[in-house]
């Protein structure tokens, strides 16, 4: 029976390689975007008529939030993922010397976004048969790798960590899973195209792994492929 997911940061980069990985597979979407409708994302609305939905979302945005959870009324959710985030502007940041303004809109994305969004379509996921809330993370997150630099996207992810752990306590007694997931180093706009894998690579890992997890795995930190990552 096909599955249904949410996906933030929809219309490129990974989130776009699993809405299509879901797609071919014979999955339904609800694919979300500041701007769905053009580009390759609308491309494939116009060629998946029925079993792809496009959601007019920007996840810094309290009111964008609530009016996309109103247009998705009460439709049952089996996987939500936390997709969508920003590296911040390189060159800006050190721990010697901060743009925190810069810092601060990193933290919007990165950190407050998940929660928004999780807190506004939990009842959808309530609903559904799958019951799993899924976050993008990074290994760059991880206090235990002892990390050096890029420290307002090194200390997001750390914090998205500790929120989404946080929210997994809170509804572990709804039997919902909060998982949290490095996608591996990608060849996107935020990667860099000498990074080490494709868009399609870590979202086949990324799907296959979700889909394996359960209640078993909830408050987990692993990559794309499940293999646990230091917190």
């Amino acid at each position: 029976m096909p599955q249904t997911w949410m996906i933030t940061g929809a219309s490129r980069g990974i989130g776009l390689a699993i809405v299509t990985a879901l797609l071919e597979r014979g999955d339904h979407v609800v694919a979300a975007a500041r701007n769905p409708h053009g580009g390759a994302l609308g491309e494939l609305a116009a060629g998946h008529p029925v079993a792809l939905a496009t959601l007019e979302l920007d996840v810094t945005s309290d009111d964008s939030v609530a009016a996309a959870k109103a247009a998705l009324g009460d439709r049952p959710l089996d996987v939500l993922l936390n997709n969508a985030g920003v590296l911040g502007a390189r060159g800006d940041e050190s721990s010697l010397r901060m743009d925190f303004s810069m810092w601060r809109e990193v933290f919007e994305v990165n950190v407050y976004a998940p929660l928004r969004v999780a807190q506004a379509f939990l009842p959808n996921v309530e609903a559904g048969r799958g019951r799993k809330i899924a976050t993008i993370s990074s290994r760059m997150g991880s206090i235990g790798a002892n990390p050096s630099g890029s420290l307002a996207y090194r200390s997001s992810k750390a914090a998205v960590n500790m929120t989404m752990v946080v929210f997994g306590n809170a509804v572990r007694e709804r039997k919902i899973a909060s998982l949290l997931f490095h996608p591996g180093w990608v060849r996107t706009d935020m990667g860099g195209g000498g990074a080490d894998i494709s868009p399609q690579e870590s979202a086949a890992g990324l799907i296959a792994t979700i889909d394996a997890s359960g209640m078993a795995q909830t408050n987990s930190f692993r990559n794309y492929g499940g293999e646990p990552i230091a917190w």
